[in-house]
């Protein structure tokens, strides 16, 4: 007995750190004023009705993505948040957007297509009604059995997709089972991001090779283009069913070789064109497309907007998303909805008045879909160059980010970052609120991040920062909405959003008044040779 009494002691004199986990002060009273707020009083999903149906798609630093960053600022500013600016980083290159599209087969009936021009490819200039041309290019190996036969004539550059049938559901919900699987981390020579996270970026219209898709893409794209193509047709990377995944077929590089017009259909109407090609008839395809390349302002910006804090208001919280997209459907899932929780969250710490020690910081980003170029940008600039990590003051200051963009689905877990002290704390916050179902902290056994990948706060942990990210349930964000037409307002689950604005309030609101900053992992050591 007194051998348990004096290890009891021990215990109790040892300094936080080294204990198993320390209590956090988990106020009620806060949490139940932004459960109220979230469900009693959202403002979610007019957030998203602004940027999506009104200024969407958003393609980065396109007209429409720079109206919508200035509606942001104004409903910011509506809030009382302080230093509301769109902070500029660059270069990024060329804007575009594009106003109209019309496609359909012609010849020998009459069809219309389903789809959409890819970024960054240039107008018709009018209708253009030409021939068809099968002529899959998968890279300059293939440009010798085309040359001299591509001249005013629209060329189908991908492969034929072959469908199945779908015989599952598209939509899907995490299951506890999924859930504690994606807790465990049974190697950790392979351990990293979650699951569910983050579809990666569709590369290419076209299939790539051992060269860079940004290389392969200009090859192909100056191949095209030499060689007097009237415009080219893909049936996009995934989908089917009417549903087009497709994002880029020309490049915001002011030096890159510019394509000829270029446009992804649904690949029931491509293949529709190669067979008729295949039983010697000779259809004919109208075009008309309209884009515009904006070339008169090279940088990129995010939004950036402050509630400043109180006893410690140097040191920084931040949350946030992406607000750019592509240019198929109108950015609602990806990343509207990360933005829109992200405001709302700001929303409900406004009404709590109640202050918080910390500053709390938020930024939406641009150019992620174009490679985290915002994010990437602004890591660097104010904490740390990753060639020299030459830590700057603000570095200390920066006590987490908290990130969006997976989606319309739900919070289910929150990423640690290899972090067992983080782990603990995040497990004290989640336990008032597991009635809203998230349940679970994850990647508590991680490798540090080697480069940027995925979403923004990949950004932040490869410096050595807190970037969080929140695990979703999936729903159709694979199947359906990631970077295709049918990424629109109608595909976001309502509830799913409004549980996301409070716990992400409520991660916010514990990070920023918590007496100590949330513990780091170490700092990387520089990148440069």
């Amino acid at each position: 007995m007194r051998r348990k009494i004096l290890l009891v002691a021990i215990l109790a004199a040892l300094p936080l750190t080294a204990q198993q986990s320390a209590q956090e002060n988990v106020d009620l009273g806060v949490l139940n004023q932004i459960k109220w707020q979230a469900f009693n009083n959202s403002q979610v999903m007019d957030h998203l009705f602004y940027l999506s149906e009104v200024y969407g798609p958003r393609v980065t630093s396109s007209p429409n993505h720079r109206a919508a960053a200035e509606w942001i600022v104004k409903r910011l500013e509506s809030y009382g948040l302080q230093n509301v600016h769109l902070e500029p980083w660059g270069p990024f290159g060329n804007s575009w957007q594009y106003k109209k599209f019309y496609g359909a087969l012609v010849e020998p009936n009459y069809a219309p297509f389903i789809g959409f021009p890819l970024a960054w490819t240039p107008s018709t200039h009018g209708a253009v009604t030409a021939d068809i041309i099968y002529a899959p290019l998968h890279g300059p190996e293939d440009f010798a059995k085309y040359k001299g036969k591509l001249r005013g004539k629209i060329v189908l550059m991908a492969d034929v997709r072959v469908l199945e049938m779908h015989t599952e559901s598209e939509a899907h919900r995490l299951t506890a089972e999924e859930i504690q699987a994606r807790t465990l981390t049974p190697d950790p020579s392979r351990a990293g991001g979650f699951a569910g996270a983050r579809m990666p970026a569709a590369p290419s219209p076209v299939p790539t090779t051992a060269v860079s898709a940004v290389e392969l893409r200009n090859q192909i794209n100056k191949f095209l283009s030499d060689e007097g193509a009237a415009a080219a047709l893909t049936p996009g990377v995934n989908g089917d069913g009417g549903t087009v995944f497709a994002t880029w077929g020309g490049s915001q590089d002011p030096s890159a070789p510019v394509p000829p017009p270029m446009a992804a259909i649904t690949p029931e109407h491509y293949n529709r064109l190669v067979r008729l090609l295949q039983h010697g008839l000779t259809p004919k395809v109208t075009l008309d497309i309209e884009a515009e390349t904006y070339k008169n302002d090279q940088m990129g910006f995010n939004v950036v907007g402050e509630i400043p804090g109180t006893t410690k208001k140097d040191e920084i919280v931040m949350l946030g998303g992406h607000l750019d997209s592509w240019q198929g459907g109108t950015g609602a899932t990806d990343n509207g909805t990360g933005s829109s929780v992200a405001i709302e969250a700001i929303r409900i710490l406004t009404t709590l008045r109640k202050p918080m020690d910390r500053t709390v910081r938020i930024a939406l980003w641009g150019g992620e879909e174009e490679g985290l170029l915002g994010s990437k940008f602004y890591v660097q600039q104010h904490f740390a160059p990753r060639d020299t990590m030459k830590l700057t003051p603000e570095f200390t200051k920066l006590d987490a980010y908290f990130n969006d963009d997976s989606g319309s689905g739900r919070f289910r877990g929150v990423s640690a970052n290899g972090n067992l002290l983080t782990k603990a704390i995040f497990e004290q916050w989640i336990a008032p609120v597991k009635d809203l179902e998230i349940t679970a902290v994850i990647g508590a056994t991680a490798p540090p991040t080697r480069e940027p990948g995925g979403t923004d706060s990949t950004s932040f942990s490869w410096i050595g920062l807190n970037g969080y990210g929140f695990m979703q349930d999936p729903l159709e964000y694979g199947s359906r909405t990631h970077h295709s037409n049918m990424d629109l307002y109608d595909r976001v689950q309502v509830g799913d959003v409004m549980q996301g604005a409070a716990l992400e309030a409520w991660f916010v609101f514990n990070t920023a008044t918590r007496p100590e900053m949330l513990p780091r992992n170490p700092v990387p050591t520089p990148t440069a040779k």
